[in-house]
């Protein structure tokens, strides 16, 4: 029951956060002069009763403090307007959500699955070959620009046809069975997951390598050497469980950066995933848009953040006496 009280505690604790985003953002967005209903005003499509409703919603003949409030009240109420082509934004979102959680999830399952014990594997070769190697192929991987890599693969796509260059399923989808398509879809994933593999493997690899190397030579770790227990124990009993807290901290940050390394690449892959959603959205100033996109990635940092306290928790008994769990 504690630990469903700090959960609850965290969350209050982010609504600030969230409040001081909006806040950013939205004062940001409407420094622009243009008129943030400028493209719903020209497209024919869109209704005067769509255009009079929006107007309204957002307040645009008040000052920009009633703006937001009004932004506000109508965000909290879950009505988030409508894009510049007329479409509903939430409906856009729960399209897009979807398919960058699961770009998401994949790409950071992959990432720790490989990058730390690769990290361990470094630490505990120290200056060895196999170190080297790795120390070499992890800087070449944090050097390469995501975008410039991305469009090399998609170069190699289009010359070999080998994988799909567009969009998460083919046109035939619907019409498959159950492993067709789990592996229709996997098939279009190759590519922009392992363009994020590559860049997040990179950094995590360095950064487990290098708590590894520290934690190998405090004394708690002398001295359980000393004891006579084996190298298997050292390592996997007492310094991994310690190199480990810092690498869940920064699981939460990686959850949200993810999304913002992630436009480009889908971008480039014409994957339908919210970074490019977001992206596209700022070239067409749709502040409905942006400013619920924006919010969504707030949310996302947010909860990655969470789920890294609620790990720490559960791993580290300090915390818990910390917390009074």
């Amino acid at each position: 029951m504690q630990i469903v009280f700090y959960i609850l505690k965290r969350i209050l604790q982010t609504v600030p956060l969230l409040v001081i985003v909006s806040l950013l953002s939205f004062f940001i967005i409407r420094l622009s002069p243009v008129d943030p209903l400028a493209d719903l005003r020209l497209n024919p499509s869109v209704s005067k009763e769509t255009l009079a409703r929006e107007t309204q919603r957002l307040g645009l003949d008040k000052p920009i403090i009633v703006q937001y409030a009004k932004w506000a009240l109508s965000f909290a109420r879950g009505d988030l307007g409508v894009t510049s082509n007329g479409e509903r934004v939430s409906v856009k979102l729960k399209e897009r959500i979807p398919n960058t959680l699961l770009l998401t999830v994949v790409v950071i399952f992959l990432t720790w699955v490989v990058g730390v014990p690769l990290g361990i594997a470094a630490a505990v070769n120290w200056k060895s070959n196999f170190d080297r190697l790795l120390t070499i192929l992890t800087s070449i991987g944090m050097a390469i620009p995501s975008f410039f890599f991305a469009v090399l693969l998609l170069i190699f796509a289009v010359k070999t046809g080998w994988f799909p260059v567009g969009g998460l399923t083919s046109a035939n989808f619907h019409g498959m069975n159950f492993f067709q398509k789990v592996w229709d879809i996997t098939h279009h994933l190759v590519l922009p997951v392992t363009v994020l593999f590559t860049i997040s493997l990179a950094g995590l690899q360095r950064q487990m390598r290098a708590n590894m190397l520290d934690v190998l030579e405090s004394d708690y770790v002398k001295f359980a050497r000393a004891k006579g227990l084996s190298e298997f124990q050292v390592i996997y009993k007492h310094a991994l469980r310690n190199a480990l807290n810092p690498m869940i901290t920064l699981l939460g940050f990686e959850f949200a950066g993810l999304l913002s390394g992630a436009a480009l690449t889908e971008y480039v892959f014409q994957y339908p995933g919210l970074g490019r959603l977001i992206l596209e959205a700022v070239l067409r100033s749709d502040i409905n848009l942006v400013m619920a996109s924006l919010m969504i990635g707030a949310v996302m940092l947010i909860v990655g953040n969470l789920i890294a306290d609620i790990l720490l928790l559960l791993t580290d008994p300090r915390i818990r006496a910390g917390a009074n769990v």
